[in-house]
């Protein structure tokens, strides 16, 4: 098992090279979860809001305009070098940006309104010390807006899945199912209010040479979808023609979740 450091330095080098993909990236820069979140997290105008693994910058962007700050971090110096220099093009203010691991924020207790997290926990080696971050860091009450890829709850399709996803992104660490998702926020005391399940399509060439670093690295994870089981196919609805792959599914969880008050006997949604 590699270990934490390694994970991390590896995560900063992989976003470090490709920072400009990230930030225009259709798959990170559009999509209908950037209006939905804003519309689950329904922002105060004096929230200070937490943005943690930013990327892009599309969050931070995106909800800059209703709030009085977004911090923005991300473990990666030049991805947030490229999310500023893109928000500023944007015109987008009150956008602070801050060098800092997920697992270990720079943050004093119940310092922010909101925390939300977008399409990058699954880099995390330690998801448990992430929640217990988000949790420490939001004010009882507080809104943690979540998104990312997940696992399915069958072991064998959850191991293959996170092993094409290691073949094509060294980063990558392990998505997890939404189950183990709940039970961190349960430990942690985030209460689930609203959530989304679907699955992504998307065309494997764009995808695969998103985080590669090699031709033989883009043959390896074709290869490895290819050879793949009638099940496993099945599971990620693959699709080759003449021999090539040509697009592939992922799942995708977006969920709001509360910090519970100490008095707090709300029923969770999920």
């Amino acid at each position: 098992m590699r270990k934490k450091e390694e994970v991390k330095k590896e995560a900063q080098a992989q976003f470090g090279r490709n920072a400009e993909e990230y930030v225009t990236s259709a798959i990170h820069a559009k999509g209908d979860d950037l209006d939905m979140l804003v519309n689950w997290l329904q922002p105060a105008e004096e929230w200070v809001v937490l943005d943690i693994a930013t990327g892009g910058g599309h969050v931070a962007r995106k909800l800059s305009a209703h709030v009085e700050l977004v911090v923005a971090t991300d473990l990666t110096r030049p991805m947030l070098e490229a999310a500023s220099r893109a928000n500023r093009m944007a015109k987008a203010e009150r956008i602070l940006y801050v060098q800092a691991d997920a697992e270990a924020l720079p943050f004093l207790d119940e310092s922010f309104d909101a925390v939300t997290c977008r399409i990058a926990a699954h880099h995390f080696p330690d998801p448990e010390a992430f929640i217990r971050e988000v949790s420490r860091v939001l004010r009882p009450g507080g809104r943690f807006l979540f998104i990312d890829n997940v696992a399915p709850d069958d072991p064998d399709l959850a191991e293959f899945m996170n092993r094409i996803e290691q073949l094509r992104d060294p980063s990558h660490v392990r998505c997890l199912s939404p189950e183990e998702w709940r039970n961190l926020f349960a430990r942690h005391g985030l209460t689930g209010r609203m959530q989304r399940h679907r699955v992504k399509k998307f065309a494997f060439p764009e995808w695969v040479k998103r985080t590669s670093e090699s031709r033989e690295q883009e043959k390896s994870v074709e290869n490895a979808l290819l050879t793949a089981t009638a099940r496993q196919k099945e599971y990620l609805d693959l699709k080759v023609e003449e021999g090539r792959v040509t697009t592939h599914q992922i799942e995708e969880w977006m969920v709001l979740a509360e910090k519970t008050k100490r008095d707090s006997t709300h029923e969770a949604y999920i």
